[in-house]
C-alpha cells in the first residue's frame, strides 16, 4: 500500500543537486515550506558547485554530493545520512544519477514528477507523483512540490545570503560607478548551443555606455572558451566601457556583483536566473531553449524570445507542434538574436526599473 503523505512533517529531505539557475528557482519552494512548517527541519542534497553559491542559506541543512566522486561518493553520502529517515523525501532531479542516489536515502515517503514531466523513468523511484502541469515554468515545477505537501501560501520569496567578503569583492571589481552585469557564456556542454555572438555583446555594451552612462562587468567561469569570448568581446569595445571580471571572482562574488548591479544580460544560464533571485533587472537572450518554461521567472516579459523562430528554422515545425521542454540544438539558433532587439529590450527594461534592489540577504562572516 502506498504511504501517506506527512500532514505535519518534521524532517524534509530535498534531492536536488544542480544546476545553479534551477537550484535558484528551487529557493521559493523551501520558503514556502519553510512558512508552512517553521519548526521542521530541511536538508537538501546538493552539487558541490551549488552548495558554493547558497552556502548560509537560512533554515537549511546541507549535505554536499560531488558528482566527480561518482558511486563512491554515494556510499559516503548514504553512510552519512544512514542514522536519519526523512518524513519525506522530494526528488526534484530527474536524472537517472540522482535516482540512484535516492535508493540509499531513507524516507517514509518519496514525492516526484508526475509521468508527463518525469525523465530518465524518475516516476519509478518514487511513491507519491506531482498532479499534472502541463507547461509549467521550471520555477513552477518546483513549488508543485509544496502544493501536494498542501502548502497554500506559494508567494515567492528568496533571501539569498550575500556575505561581507563577497559584497567588498565586488566591489573592487566594479567600482562606485553604475554598470550592468554581463555573463556571455552557458555551461560548456555537449550541444548545449546557448552562446550569443561577440558582436552582439559588443553592440549592446557601446549603447549601454553612451546612452546611459552604464559599464558593463563580463562575469563566467575560467574556462579557456569563456576567457576568449570575453577577451574578444573586450577588444571589440571603447576602453573603460567594460570590466572583463571572467574567471576573477567566486560564486558569491558574482551574486554580489548582480545584486548591485543595474540590470543583468546573460542566455539562460545560472546568472540569469541569480538575477532574478536577487532582485535584479534580468535581460535573458532565448532562442535554444524556451523562455516561457526558462526564462528568468520574473522578467519573463523583458526575455529576447527568438525560440519560435529557431523551432521554426532549424527543427521546421511550429512552437506547439514540439514539447515543451524541447530544445533546438543548431550551432546557428542563437544567431537569430539581432542586437537590436537586445538593445530595444534593454531600453525598455531600464525606462521601466530604477536603481538595484537586492532581494538578498548580507552576512557578516
Amino acid at each position: 500500500m502506498k504511504p501517506s503523505l506527512p500532514v505535519q512533517p518534521n524532517h524534509i529531505a530535498i534531492l536536488r543537486l544542480s544546476a545553479l539557475g534551477d537550484v535558484c528557482n528551487l529557493v521559493p519552494t523551501v520558503r514556502a515550506l519553510q512558512r508552512q512548517w517553521p519548526d521542521a527541519r530541511i536538508t537538501w542534497i546538493i552539487g558541490k558547485g551549488e552548495h558554493s553559491l547558497l552556502a548560509g542559506l537560512s533554515g537549511v541543512e546541507f549535505v554536499v554530493y560531488d558528482k566527480s566522486t561518482g558511486i563512491a561518493g554515494m556510499y559516503a553520502l548514504w553512510r552519512e545520512l544512514a542514522h536519519i529517515r526523512f518524513d519525506v523525501l522530494l526528488h526534484m532531479q530527474q536524472a537517472i544519477r540522482a535516482s540512484v542516489l535516492s535508493l540509499g536515502l531513507k524516507a517514509k515517503v518519496r514525492v516526484g514528477y508526475d509521468k508527463a514531466r518525469a525523465k530518465d523513468a524518475q516516476h519509478w523511484f518514487t511513491q507519491h507523483h506531482l498532479a499534472p502541469h502541463p507547461k509549467a515554468h521550471v520555477l513552477e515545477s518546483f513549488m508543485d512540490f509544496a502544493r501536494v505537501l498542501g502548502v497554500k501560501d506559494d508567494r515567492l520569496e528568496w533571501n539569498l545570503p550575500v556575505l561581507t567578503t563577497a559584497l567588498n569583492e565586488a566591489r573592487v571589481i566594479s567600482g562606485e560607478e553604475p554598470y550592468l552585469v554581463i555573463n556571455p557564456c552557458s555551461n560548456v556542454r555537449l550541444r548545449n548551443f546557448r552562446n550569443w555572438s561577440v558582436e552582439g555583446y559588443a553592440s549592446v555594451i557601446e549603447h549601454a555606455w553612451v546612452q546611459h552612462g552604464l559599464k558593463s562587468v563580463l562575469t563566467g567561469g575560467g574556462t579557456a572558451q569563456e576567457r576568449a569570448i570575453g577577451d574578444q568581446i573586450e577588444a571589440l569595445c571603447r576602453p573603460g566601457s567594460v570590466i572583463n571580471a571572467i574567471g576573477g571572482t567566486s560564486l558569491k562574488g558574482v551574486l554580489a556583483l548582480i545584486g548591485n548591479a543595474r540590470a543583468v544580460i546573460a542566455p539562460d544560464t545560472g546568472p540569469i536566473h541569480m538575477a532574478n533571485a536577487m532582485g535584479t533587472p534580468a535581460l535573458g537572450l532565448y532562442a535554444s531553449t524556451n523562455p516561457q518554461r526558462a526564462a528568468p521567472y520574473l522578467w519573463r516579459d523583458f526575455a529576447v524570445n527568438a525560440y519560435p523562430e529557431a523551432v521554426r528554422t532549424y527543427l521546421h515545425k511550429s512552437v506547439e507542434e514540439v514539447s515543451w521542454g524541447q530544445r533546438v540544438r543548431h550551432p546557428s539558433a542563437m544567431m537569430l538574436i539581432k542586437a537590436d532587439d537586445v538593445i530595444t529590450k534593454l531600453d525598455t527594461l531600464l525606462a521601466h526599473t530604477t536603481s538595484p534592489a537586492s532581494a538578498g540577504s548580507t552576512d557578516e562572516d
